[in-house]
């Protein structure tokens, strides 16, 4: 047998199970045919079969070329859907096997594929000649820790159109690894594996602490490979409001809401075509909320699958319930298993005595096999011996004994909690009830907000005595601890809170905590940690949404505003446009009268403009600019006067944002760094490119010494972007640096403008290769982002690129829905591709071509793009 490098075939029948399950005689005929056919074929070609895998076959071959011939020649002759993986690298023969990385490296190629297709790793490409291959990039592989570069062998009477790849990036979606194993729950995760593939919304009901949660995570975790656009956790629990449903699921998955669309329309649309699993997590407080919106989601996307957990079915089409019930509670049973392994966390030294082990089968018992109430009870190990506890629990759940049948479950859960609470101190006490104000977690500081402690250091040994209690977690994984509770304590908690009168008290100090941190997170945004100011408001998102409701709702005013107003400014760069309803609705409140931050307001109203609604964004531009005349408003910080331009650019006229730059130049001292930028950009799309090169010089030095990453840039993007025609490789160099910086930095939307201006560059005078990458990040970016308006920019300067190309057809397909007033002002050779495509292709082909591209929805729009430009990356080589 060869051994050192050499090239290995592995075959699979696709689908064989269901063929087996439906018709064993005519499979057992087909197999047989399948079976000479590819021997035959593998021989012919001096490979050497030598092993078989169920209903495939493993095959070696001294040759990359001769496996190629040989997978090419048997997929003409077979009948069956057969896939085909090779790979080549050193391997070592043995016992009549071979080992080596290599083997599972082939093995996970041709998993990767679909009946009818030969796929191939990168160095067996790099081997051969004269074949035709389709490049599918580099591709994460399950099993394999570095991605795998895979093509798709092309050859007459073979396949050509196969469904995508079945790779997995498992950076994709927001779920963390669960942190503790999952015990006695082996056969609910096969059941459910199952039923997340033959059905597309699964819901685990149960009552409260029963483990519905980490069932979920668990099933999800493992589900990563099967779902190419990652694994999504939406946690409901902390919305309080039905209403506000879709913008939880909006913030987590970066959607926006679009023009003439409800937002739940929206995440439906932004969905379309999504190869996701969507965990909803408790929904069963805002149950009618959550299936509507599923509901929605189902209807737009057939890729996307629902996993939700909830006390009751959601009532929707095609939803499969699971129940999931306790542990069983015997002396070798999971509730056992898990009563030892959290009592050894707190206590190693627990005892293995017989009267031990009866004693935790009946604790088990009395707490129904119920997990959180179990995880409560063993907490307790640390300060009593098991006996002791046994015995606590005659007294403390009587109901259980005498009156069961007419108890829900979740209140045989209520008195383990119950018990719980009615240990802890007095300080205890009073720091759980005020932190239930808090949504999805708190710190340190925020816990010493609320709880009206000036001593740090007390409120941390009360924090860790909770911790070791179970009545909160800690999670340090950020680098800052962060605290959160189970949602069944936190409801109690707050329950306690309302009953004891202080619940108004607690949730006005939760929201002016969260307003006296202005200063603090704006601090952090103007300087070289811009990045933390991001990633904190992705983590008090949930919390600075209930602070600005509670303020707004209970005459908090400065409080709602200060609130609205910083988050706006970190939301906006971070293509968050959550917070700008909140301005709004500040604004509407303020009415007529002068708050002294009205000015401020304004300006971030504007910002409505990138969710589609640009005439109220010029108004409120025109709103912003009379009150910064008047002087009588506080100032606008950050030069974010400026912002404003994106309002005027959004309606094509740059005239106007040009204006308000030269005024602010003009007004206010300064080294006028946005402002200077800001005119360069106008200026440029008003075609006064002396004004525009006089404002761009000394961008450059202002970008180097600043420590704002955005500023920085910003400035690079307008230096760039004033010179992409008359020197484009300056231009090019300049806003390479600028994209490295908004990604390092996080900030998110320059990257995208920037990602724009350097595909045209690249497309008009640099590596057309290069050009598609931008393409891809600049489309990718704003789809993903759900800002659909900006994606037409990118679309429109792709037009043109195919245009110049002579790729007539895609030209006028794409350019139908990408020319508008936005794209035409800010890129204006679209007018002059959309005029020749009229020429050359006549002006009925065109016009239905461009109805074809108008009448594209945005993921359509999307995939027709990303195909296109895979067409003309294959074709450049």
């Amino acid at each position: 047998m060869p051994s050192a490098v050499v090239t290995f075939l592995f075959t699979d029948i696709e689908g064989s199970t269901r063929r087996w399950e439906a018709d064993a005689e005519a499979m057992r005929v087909a197999l047989v045919a399948h079976d000479g056919t590819l021997q035959r074929a593998i021989a012919d070609r001096g490979g050497d079969v030598f092993k078989h895998t169920g209903d495939g076959v493993c095959a070696v071959f001294n040759s990359p070329q001769l496996a190629v011939d040989a997978a090419i020649a048997a997929q003409r002759s077979l009948e069956l859907p057969v896939r085909m993986g090779i790979a080549t690298g050193e391997a070592e023969a043995r016992g009549g096997d071979y080992f080596g990385a290599v083997l599972n490296r082939a093995a996970r190629v041709m998993s990767a594929g679909h009946g009818g297709q030969i796929l191939l790793d990168g160095l067996t490409a790099d081997l051969l000649s004269g074949v035709d291959l389709k490049a599918h990039g580099s591709r994460r592989l399950r099993d394999i820790a570095k991605p795998i570069e895979i093509f798709q062998v092309r050859a007459p009477g073979l396949g050509a159109d196969f469904p995508a790849l079945k790779t997995a990036d498992p950076t994709l979606g927001n779920l963390r690894r669960p942190p503790t194993g999952l015990i006695g729950r082996d056969r609910d995760v096969a059941e459910l594996g199952l039923a997340l593939h033959a059905h597309r919304v699964t819901t685990l009901i149960g009552v409260g602490g029963v483990g519905k949660t980490r069932l979920a995570l668990e099933v999800a975790d493992r589900a990563r490979p099967d779902f190419l656009d990652g694994v999504w956790l939406i946690e409901l629990a902390s919305v309080t409001d039905p209403a506000a449903v879709p913008e939880a699921v909006a913030a987590v998955l970066g959607i926006t809401q679009q023009p003439g669309m409800t937002l739940a329309d929206s995440i439906a649309g932004a969905l379309e075509g999504r190869t996701r699993l969507l965990v909803f997590d408790n929904c069963e407080h805002v149950l009618d909320a959550s299936a509507e919106l599923i509901e929605s989601i189902i209807a737009a996307s057939s890729t996307v699958r629902i996993l939700a957990t909830s006390r009751e079915g959601l009532r929707v089409s095609e939803e499969q319930l699971q129940s999931v019930s306790s542990l069983q509670t015997g002396i070798d049973s999971a509730a056992v298993a898990l009563f030892v392994e959290r009592a050894q966390a707190v206590a190693p030294a627990l005892g293995h005595r017989t009267e031990d082990t009866d004693a935790v089968v009946e604790i088990c018992r009395r707490l129904d096999g119920i997990p959180l109430a179990i995880e409560l009870a063993a907490s307790r190990m640390q300060s009593m011996t098991v006996t002791e506890l046994r015995d606590r629990l005659d007294d403390r759940f009587r109901l259980l004994i005498g009156s069961r049948r007419g108890l829900e479950r979740h209140q045989t859960l209520r008195h383990a909690v119950q018990w719980s609470y009615d240990l802890l101190t007095e300080a205890e006490t009073s720091l759980l009830t005020v932190c239930s104000v808090f949504a999805g977690g708190f710190d340190l500081a925020g816990a010493a907000a609320v709880g009206r402690s000036a001593d740090d250091y007390a409120t941390l040994d009360v924090l860790d005595a909770l911790v070791r209690k179970s009545l909160l977690v800690a999670d340090p994984s950020s680098g800052r601890t962060r605290y959160s509770m189970l949602e069944t304590i936190r409801q109690f908690a707050e329950y306690q809170l309302v009953e004891g009168g202080a619940a108004n008290e607690a949730r006005t100090a939760h929201a002016r905590h969260f307003a006296s941190l202005e200063a603090t997170v704006l601090a952090t945004w103007d300087s070289a940690r811009q990045r933390e100011a991001y990633t904190w408001l992705n983590v008090e998102l949930a919390n600075l949404r209930a602070a600005f409701r509670w303020a707004s709702d209970h005459d908090g005013l400065d409080s709602a505003a200060a609130i609205a107003i910083y988050s706006t400014i970190l939301g906006s760069w971070e293509e968050q446009f959550e917070p700008v309803a909140w301005i709004e609705e500040v604004i509407a409140t303020v009415g007529t009268t002068p708050h002294p931050r009205l000015a401020q307001l304004y300006v971030m109203a504007t910002f409505c403009y990138a969710t589609g609604r640009a005439e109220q964004a010029v108004a409120y531009a025109e709103a912003a600019q009379a009150a910064i005349e008047s002087r009588r408003f506080d100032a606008v910080p950050y030069e974010a006067e400026a912002w404003i331009g994106g309002a005027y650019i959004a309606v094509g006229q740059p005239e106007r944002w040009a204006s308000l730059c030269r005024n602010m130049i003009r007004r206010d001292g300064g080294p006028h760094v946005i402002a200077r930028a800001s005119l360069a950009l106008a200026a440029t799309l008003t075609g006064a490119e002396n004004e525009a090169l006089a404002a761009s010089d000394g961008l450059l030095v202002a970008a180097a010494a600043t420590d704002n990453p955005y500023t920085s840039c910003f400035a690079l993007l307008a230096y760039g972007f004033v010179r992409r025609d008359a020197d484009p490789a300056t231009a090019y160099d300049v806003e390479r640096r600028g994209l490295q910086i908004a990604q390092d930095s996080g900030n998110r939307q320059v990257e995208s403008h920037l990602a724009v201006s350097m595909s045209r560059l690249a497309a008009t005078h640099g590596d057309p290769a290069v050009a598609l990458d931008y393409f891809t990040l600049a489309i990718h970016n704003l789809y993903d982002s759900g800002n659909f308006t900006i994606m037409h920019s990118p679309l429109a300067i792709l037009a043109t690129f195919f245009d110049r190309r002579g790729d007539f057809e895609p030209a006028a397909i794409i350019s139908g829905y990408a020319a508008d007033i936005l794209t035409s002002t800010a890129f204006p050779e679209i007018n002059g591709a959309v005029d020749h495509l009229r020429e050359v292709l006549g002006e009925e082909r065109y016009s239905a071509l461009a109805a074809t591209g108008l009448n594209m929805t945005n993921t359509g729009v999307a995939n027709y793009a990303f195909d296109q430009i895979d067409r003309v990356r294959g074709e450049l080589g």
